[in-house]
């Protein structure tokens, strides 16, 4: 319940009756005016300074409480709301990314007046365990949230989450189980919290999409009590992260410099199970024990599980091809429809300037400005024109981090380098198509048609040469942001 409230503290919510009306509105109101009014009052409750410690702590325990059947409402929305425009996508990030970020704040506001010895934090020190979860809770969404539109992460959030759990376990509390929030199943500890969004950040997210990151999560809590963390400096130890400094975790190539806020963590018995869920999922069977919000295919779920497999195992994952360090710019425009007007030297939209970092027999890394129109994502296609080159190469987007809010850096699998447009017939539609491998009589070959367009029974007709050529489907190989990628059989001419 509210408690009794300073009179030199002129915030609204310093009223116990006023609070309650606030609070039971909340629960009736819309997801995202609810969600955007909580971050309000979060941000104003952690900044009056008249509020006594411990009903501040009681108003934010309560307004996280009342807005956490909203966040998830919207979390869900982000997920799986289909066709949402760039604008749209945008706002539902802000308002669930500024929600958590309230709210960690306003419970590490909390923190800073108990570690500073605050008067009256003698009267909330049964709660800082709970605050505490609560805070690494809201800080790992933030980090979750950062990471759905690839950074950039503000390096200040692992020391605020390692010094916190620093607190915890000096306070001898870091192992103490509790229940993070009333009606919803499931104990936790700071140190599990914490351990978490390491396991997170340690999982390299940015070659993942934000529906694979969010199943990523829900996994890496189910495998978490199987890991391994850490003060000691031991041979099966993976990754490292001093807990007292602005930096997140880092794989353990060399030993760091000895510190006493120094931890290590490794998958443990997690990687073995893992690995057996992962041939389980191959036979078509996603387990029903692990909660993953709501059911998802095998299909969905086995390219998470090796990529969890690949980044929680002793040894780092390997490069295919050796990468040479270059500068060089490079011609881009975004999609299926910009590339084949390219490649019919139909020009066509405008294109962007990257600078190539690196190149590979299979890529390239380069860097990318971001503008207002933010197309740059996992799974774009674009069409590519080395500098100084006249021929166009065609690739995907495969990693992709902002290094700031104007500048990422994209990871490029390059899937053809002498692609070829093609118009033909696709069940009685008119469709454009590149073809990404040679023609030859029994061959297979590789062709990216629209969105949605490939179909298992409905073959490719179009002129080639001067004769009719055929392509009959074998099957779709994947589908990127405005494209299907399909495997196809050459049919001898007629």
């Amino acid at each position: 319940m509210l408690g009794l409230f300073s009179a030199k503290s002129g915030h609204p919510l310093a009223d116990a009756k006023e609070a309650r009306r606030v609070l039971n509105e909340l629960a009736v109101r819309d997801a995202a005016p609810a969600l955007d009014e909580v971050a309000g009052w979060l941000e104003s409750v952690a900044g009056d300074e008249l509020l006594r410690l411990s009903d501040r702590l009681s108003l934010i325990l309560q307004l996280d409480e009342a807005a956490q059947p909203h966040a998830r409402k919207l979390g869900r929305d982000y997920l799986t709301s289909p066709r949402l425009g760039r604008q749209q996508e945008y706002k539902l990030w802000q308002a669930n990314h500024d929600f958590w970020l309230q709210l960690g704040n306003a419970y590490d506001s909390c923190l800073a007046r108990t570690r500073a010895q605050e008067k009256g934090h003698e009267a909330i020190k049964s709660d800082v365990p709970l605050l505490i979860v609560r805070m690494l809770r809201a800080f790992s969404a933030q980090l979750k949230w950062d990471q759905f539109r690839y950074g950039p992460v503000n390096a200040e959030l692992w020391q605020r989450m390692g010094r916190a759990y620093l607190f915890a376990e000096q306070g001898k509390f870091s192992r103490q189980a509790l229940t993070p929030y009333p009606n919803i199943q499931g104990e936790s500890t700071v140190e599990q919290e914490y351990l978490k969004a390491l396991v997170f950040q340690a999982s390299s997210m940015d070659s993942l999409l934000p529906l694979e990151i969010e199943i990523a999560e829900r996994f890496i809590a189910h495998f978490l009590p199987q890991f391994v963390f850490t003060a000691e400096v031991r041979p099966d130890n993976v990754y490292w992260v001093d807990a007292d400094k602005p930096a997140p975790p880092k794989r353990l190539a060399v030993l760091p410099q000895i510190a006493p806020s120094l931890r290590f963590f490794s998958a443990g018995a997690a990687l073995a199970r893992l690995e057996a869920m992962m041939q389980q999922v191959e036979r078509g069977e996603v387990p029903a024990e692990v909660n993953l919000g709501t059911q998802y295919s095998a299909r969905i779920v086995l390219p998470v599980l090796k990529h969890l497999a690949m980044y929680w195992a002793p040894k780092p994952p390997m490069r295919s091809h050796d990468r040479h360090r270059v500068k060089s710019r490079l011609t881009v425009v975004n999609g299926l429809a910009a590339t084949h007007a390219r490649l019919s030297d139909r020009g066509g939209e405008d294109s962007e300037a990257w600078v190539v970092d690196d190149v590979s027999l299979g890529g390239m890394g380069a860097q990318v400005p971001l503008g207002a129109n933010d197309w740059v994502r996992i799974g774009a296609l674009l069409g590519m024109q080395p500098e100084g080159g006249s021929n166009w190469l065609v690739g995907v987007i495969r990693r992709f981090s902002r290094e700031t809010p104007t500048q990422g850096s994209v990871g490029i699998e390059t899937l053809s380098k002498s692609p070829q447009a093609i118009s033909g017939d696709l069940g009685g539609m008119d469709c454009n198509a590149i073809l990404l491998d040679t023609l030859h009589t029994g061959d297979t070959v590789r062709v990216i048609l629209p969105s949605s367009a490939f179909e298992p029974a409905i073959p490719l007709v179009f002129a080639w040469q001067g004769r009719s050529a055929r392509l009959d489907p074998i099957e779709q190989i994947e589908s990127g942001v405005d494209f299907d990628l399909g495997l196809y059989r050459v049919t001898p001419p007629a």
